[in-house]
């Protein structure tokens, strides 16, 4: 590898990151707090009629998604399920980005109709004749004294505190990339060969590196990476436009009341974001941590594995990126060992290191 790639390969990490408390969640970190989530997350309490549990679309068993190309809640919906590792400090939140904080994206669920279909005098019911009361009231205080969106809105911290600790394990790459760190090169020799020439690609003719960058692997911004966003002939899926529209309107932002930090941090984004029309068909770039956990893969869960993705972006359809957005895709022509070495380099990002 050059000096160049060396640089590069080093901004991916360390990892695991360090953890920093989120300010607008005052049990953030949390040690009941997050012990409550996790209940909550695995209780069907959290839907109307007890169907189904956070847990039943994003299964702690299969990387906290579902191996189905869209989520199916009380309806099949439009997209599919994202996993919820590695989510804490992050900007956006959803496919679309309609959330600026994690314990909004948590909230959203629990009172969608088409999900757990709460409202938020039904949920406070089902807290406060629940098993998980006495915690409930130990962290937040009393239930009868708190209106309902404040129940909710508290349930939805406790969740959050405890999504904020599903972090991936480290990898064959971060064993290789801390030994380029320590100039350490006999060890950094033990990663696989193809992988080595797979994250080359990655970092250069693939620019895969342009949006997903950092510890992550994701710059966590919205692009159109040419996937069709027709959900049928009169339908079409707005991705971040629609993120925008339901977050500019939602009261759950940083800029909003519920935000526990009294001064604000990161309320300046939502404040500035502004839509246009190239939003539209645009989504937020996944993680590629753990990415060989989760397929299928896109918005739409239209790609099976991780050697369809490749190939999508090698025989790219330019025809499906718009004509007012970005220009960052380009047909790659990859070859069938090429192919192989994006996916072996893929697939270390998930590989577990040997202790």
């Amino acid at each position: 590898m050059s000096a160049d790639e060396i640089e590069q390969a080093l901004s991916f990490g360390p990892w695991p990151p360090s953890f920093h408390s989120d300010p607008s969640n005052r049990v953030s970190n949390n040690a009941r707090a997050i012990a409550l989530g996790e209940a909550l997350f695995n209780d069907p309490v959290l839907s109307v009629d007890g169907a189904f549990s956070c847990a039943s679309c994003h299964d702690p068993e299969q990387a906290f998604t579902t191996p189905e190309e869209r989520t199916l809640g009380r309806v099949l919906l439009d997209r599919n399920t994202p996993s919820l590792r590695n989510l804490a400090g992050l900007r956006w939140y959803g496919w679309g980005g309609k959330s600026d904080n994690l314990w909004a994206a948590s909230l959203h669920p629990i009172i969608e109709a088409e999900e757990m279909a709460h409202t938020n005098a039904s949920l406070k019911t089902a807290i406060s004749e629940s098993a998980y009361t006495d915690d409930f009231e130990a962290i937040f205080g009393v239930i009868q004294d708190q209106g309902p969106e404040l129940v909710l809105v508290n349930t939805a911290k406790a969740l959050s505190a405890y999504l904020e600790t599903l972090v991936t394990d480290r990898t064959q790459f971060d064993d290789f990339r801390d030994a380029l760190e320590r100039r350490d090169f006999p060890a950094a020799a033990y990663y696989p060969e193809a992988a080595q020439r797979g994250l080359q690609l990655f970092l250069g003719r693939g620019n895969c590196v342009f949006c997903h960058n950092g510890p992550r692997f994701s710059n966590n911004e919205f692009h159109d990476a040419g996937v069709p966003y027709f959900l049928s002939e009169t339908e079409v899926d707005e991705g971040r436009f629609g993120g925008l529209n339901f977050l500019l309107s939602s009261p759950y932002t940083l800029g909003g009341n519920w935000n526990d930090d009294s001064e604000k941090q990161g309320a300046w984004v939502v404040r500035k974001v502004r839509r246009s029309h190239s939003d539209f068909g645009t989504f937020r770039t996944p993680s590629l941590r753990g990415v060989a956990d989760t397929a299928p893969y896109m918005h739409d869960g239209s790609l099976i594995d991780l050697d369809a993705v490749i190939r999508h972006y090698s025989e790219l359809d330019k025809e499906r990126l718009h004509a007012d957005g970005e220009s960052i895709l380009s047909e790659l022509n990859l070859t069938e060992r090429e192919i192989a070495d994006l996916v072996a380099f893929l697939e270390s990002l998930s590989s577990v290191t040997q202790p």
